[in-house]
């Protein structure tokens, strides 16, 4: 495809590796620094800077953001200076950011309003799926959009599925993270007791690896649970939001949830113990004092 004038908010862990991907393809990106500098190896690499949303949308055909939670893109979309005080006419905002998929549908119809159109696209794989561009992508949007924005995609994922309709790519990444939670506890409460019963918790994970137990959890984080390298890839503070939006929507739809909320039981003791800007791998840590056991302890 041709190079694109693409705007990119929110250039954190996710976010910078993957603007720097749409740089290394050709295109034009800019940010804006209503909130902080951008990084300076962006701003190397050919990274354009401006002071507001409204400035990036103004001179961007698309808008993607990459932002921790609900409010933020609010915010970033129909805040002061906002993407919504410029013109969207033809123009395509994508939120790659993890929020609620109620107030994603109110959001694209404030978007469409203003003549734009919308795309909900979340990700899965973590800061090395993002460096390696190799996320999984949820896409909820219109047929013809998806076409559209899917060649955009491609550079920062490998795994690019269209949903279906706005709203559809976040519903289908908070049963993601449901997912996710769940396996790191059980790869955590599996290493735990392998390690607590005396065994060499790192060949009980080689193995593990080659049987059906096997998971990209196991492999990635069961190596930081071993090694004991919390720093994260993924905050346990913004995995404990993506639950938030598990656990009010199965209140909305009816639906029993009863390991989700055990899974937010931990992160909350990770927390109590300062935890919540470690990597959710470090859910461990709270089976770990609940058992007076660190892995890897004789």
């Amino acid at each position: 495809m041709s190079n694109l004038d693409i705007g990119f908010i929110g250039l954190g862990i996710m976010g910078k590796p993957m603007a720097g991907h749409l740089l290394d393809a050709g295109h034009r990106v800019t940010t804006s620094t209503h909130h902080k500098a951008a990084p300076a190896e962006l701003l190397k690499a050919g990274l354009g800077s401006v002071g507001t949303p409204r400035e990036v949308a103004s001179s961007n055909e698309v808008i993607i953001l990459m932002v921790p939670d609900t409010p933020q893109v609010e915010e970033v979309l129909f805040g002061p200076d906002g993407v919504g005080e410029s013109r969207l006419d033809g123009k395509v905002v994508i939120d790659m950011s993890s929020i609620a998929p109620m107030a994603t549908k109110t959001f694209a119809e404030r978007v469409r309003a203003l003549g734009g159109d919308y795309v909900d696209a979340p990700v899965s794989g973590g800061e090395v799926g993002a460096k390696n561009a190799a996320l999984s992508i949820m896409v909820g949007a219109a047929e013809a959009t998806f076409e559209r924005i899917k060649p955009i995609l491609e550079i920062m994922g490998k795994n690019i599925i269209r949903i279906g309709e706005v709203g559809d790519g976040q519903t289908c990444k908070v049963a993601n993270q449901i997912a996710v939670a769940l396996t790191i506890q059980a790869v955590a409460e599996s290493l735990t007791f392998a390690s607590k019963a005396g065994a060499d918790v790192a060949k009980v994970r080689e193995a593990l690896l080659g049987g059906l137990a096997t998971s990209r959890i196991l492999e990635i984080h069961g190596e930081r649970m071993i090694k004991r390298t919390f720093e994260p890839g993924f905050r346990i503070e913004l995995h404990q939001k993506d639950l938030n939006l598990a656990l009010s929507g199965a209140r909305e739809l009816g639906v029993a949830l009863p390991n989700t909320a055990i899974a937010q039981e931990m992160f909350n003791a990770c927390r109590a113990a300062g935890g919540q800007g470690w990597d959710h791998s470090g859910l461990v840590r709270a089976i770990e004092m609940l058992s007076n056991h660190e892995i890897g302890q004789k």
